[in-house]
């Protein structure tokens, strides 16, 4: 039984620029259990990586969506990111050193990432990867004109999924079409609708000249 959301720290007592430059460990089911959705974020914010909870900035609709698509009995607070891996979830991100704003990655780190994940994904099997942010993952898989939803390829035999960003600075995505999005996640996770993605072509984080990220 899930016991009581743990409270957030107050903004005041971290110090969110001495978190720039740190990374966060991932969270991962343990090996041979069930891995339902491994979501990867673009790289840690500094109030995520101050706290080492991904996710974790007052304003961000990551645990929200969580909830209200079904992949949560009630809504985590980012400090409960350990019990993910009892619903079959994990997390990662694209890039790890933490900055303010994912504007500040380099495309090569993003394409480096997306090389990483593959690797990840290889060892780790989910059965869905989940990339939160399509400007990200069209950086790093050279997809430039992916757009959110299922994606025709699959990710070192994992299906592949981009969701929108659920930062609160996304305006183009309310929390409710965010929800929405990861709800079709959630489906085909359970469901295994083999109709989502027709084709089984690998992706690759393709070697093109170093560029950040528009």
């Amino acid at each position: 039984m899930l016991g009581a959301m743990t409270t957030r720290p107050r903004r005041a007592a971290l110090d969110l620029e001495a978190a720039r430059g740190r990374t966060i460990p991932d969270v991962l089911p343990e090996p041979g259990a069930a891995f339902r959705v491994l979501f990867c974020g673009i790289n840690p914010g500094l109030y995520s990586a101050a706290t080492g909870w991904h996710f974790a900035r007052p304003g961000n609709r990551f645990w929200p969506a969580l909830y209200r698509s079904g992949f949560t009995p009630r809504l985590l607070a980012p400090a409960e990111q350990d019990l993910l891996p009892g619903f079959g979830l994990g997390i990662t991100n694209l890039v790890a050193r933490a900055t303010a704003q994912a504007s500040e990655l380099h495309g090569a780190e993003l394409r480096a990432g997306g090389e990483h994940l593959a690797a990840l994904v290889d060892r780790h099997r989910p059965r869905i990867v989940a990339i939160a942010g399509v400007t990200a993952y069209r950086t790093a898989f050279g997809r430039p004109k992916a757009g959110t939803g299922p994606q025709p390829e699959f990710l070192a035999g994992a299906r592949l999924w981009v969701v929108p960003n659920p930062s609160g600075l996304n305006a183009h995505w309310s929390l409710d079409g965010i929800a929405a999005a990861f709800s079709q996640v959630r489906a085909a996770a359970d469901g295994e609708d083999p109709n989502h993605f027709p084709e089984r072509s690998p992706v690759r984080a393709p070697a093109q000249p170093d560029s950040p990220p528009r």
